[in-house]
């Protein structure tokens, strides 16, 4: 494949990623990997690093669209200041140990791991259950824990982390939108970290094809960044003019078939 050809398939794939999160929700993440996977695979990229290179270049994607999420919550006011600083230490630890644990397992296995992830994703969009408001006041030890596990899971699967962040701050007793807002900001630190730590990682690995970075694929990230920001608006917009229902279910049907991809 030419350059060109493949710049025009990173953007194209932005412009889907963005679409998705916009519409659902849900981080670009659980649609930008299994894509990457695939694209890495007709490009001649061999299995043992596909997965981690799909990982790694997802989460620097996230970089981008995380900032620009997360800088629009700040100027609306909607990030909890002190529940971010609390977690803030776990984010950056989690990452961190998410990427050498996704370091020390075979891209099969981490394509497994992900697969049943993605699963469990579906099942409770299909299920919808949403996060359960509670009035939980958990000290900075507690909050430093959740960060850490919120941080290792989203590295692990390059994911921004909104799936496990949301839930737990809405227990916390954080009205939506603010744990939506923080959950946007601690996706930010949780890329940045993970995304060098893949880059560290996979320093002087020689089965990386032309263009990688450690497992960051420079290409692939620059297609994916310009597009996924203003196509999200772009989903956001469609989000209100479509059943939510409907939208629920139609994107859990797609986690679905991607999570059965990756374990069958």
């Amino acid at each position: 494949m030419s350059g060109a050809s493949l710049l025009l398939g990173y953007l194209l794939l932005g412009g889907v990623a963005g679409t998705l999160a916009g519409l659902f929700g849900i981080g670009g993440g659980l649609v930008i990997v299994p894509a990457l996977v695939m694209a890495f695979g007709l490009q001649g990229v061999i299995p043992e690093v596909s997965m981690h290179l799909a990982v790694g270049t997802s989460l620097a994607t996230i970089v981008v669209t995380g900032a620009s999420s997360a800088w629009g919550h700040y100027r609306r006011g909607s990030i909890h200041r002190d529940w971010f600083l609390a977690l803030l230490p776990g984010l950056l630890l989690g990452a961190i140990a998410g990427v050498f644990v996704a370091g020390r397992l075979s891209g099969g296995l981490l394509g497994l791991l992900f697969g049943g992830f993605v699963l469990l994703v579906a099942a409770r969009m299909a299920l919808g259950r949403g996060p359960r408001p509670g009035g939980l006041q958990p000290g900075r030890g507690a909050m430093g824990l959740a960060g850490a596990v919120i941080g290792g899971v989203s590295a692990l699967f390059g994911i921004g982390g909104g799936t496990l962040s949301v839930p737990w701050l809405t227990r916390c007793g954080a009205s939506m939108t603010q744990a939506v807002g923080t959950s946007s900001a601690c996706g930010l630190p949780i890329a940045l970290c993970g995304a060098l730590t893949f880059i560290a990682v996979g320093w002087g690995e020689p089965r990386l094809p032309p263009g990688a970075l450690g497992y960051v694929m420079w290409p692939a990230f620059l297609g994916i960044a310009l597009a996924s920001v203003p196509c999200a608006r772009l989903g956001v917009r469609l989000a209100h003019w479509l059943p939510a229902r409907v939208l629920r279910l139609a994107f859990a049907a797609l986690l679905a078939a991607v999570g059965l991809t990756f374990l069958l």
